[in-house]
């Protein structure tokens, strides 16, 4: 059962909307890594950006065209996404995805990280 909230996008808005998500998320690895926070590298193609920490454990986030949706393989599991109309929320318990990345992102690098939204 979807906990999420639908909020129709075009295809226009969906793939805008992505692409910002996207490049949000590899700025901060970028930035992680240039700070010496963690060795984390990333590796796009398309609208998949592959996270790889140290240890050989990976975070894949894949946007879904189809479906409007962004999901979030962790070792911990895989998270689909949709908009609300203000953010990425977990269709199953409404939690944000910059937050679930944070959590996931933490456990894997052992060390606290941060991705936020803006």
């Amino acid at each position: 059962m979807s906990t999420a909230p639908a909020h129709p996008l075009s295809d226009a808005e969906y793939h805008r909307l992505t692409g910002d998500l996207l490049a949000r998320v590899e700025a901060t690895a970028d930035r992680l890594l240039q700070d010496d926070v963690v060795d984390i590298d990333t590796h796009r193609t398309g609208g998949l950006l592959e996270l790889a920490f140290p240890g050989g454990s990976k975070i894949v986030v894949n946007t879904q065209p189809p479906l409007h949706e962004v999901w979030l393989a962790a070792r911990a599991g895989g998270y689909h996404y949709r908009w609300d109309g203000a953010r990425w929320v977990d269709t199953r318990d409404g939690s944000e995805f910059f937050d679930a990345l944070s959590r996931h992102a933490s456990t894997q690098a052992g060390t606290p990280v941060t991705f936020a939204a803006a």
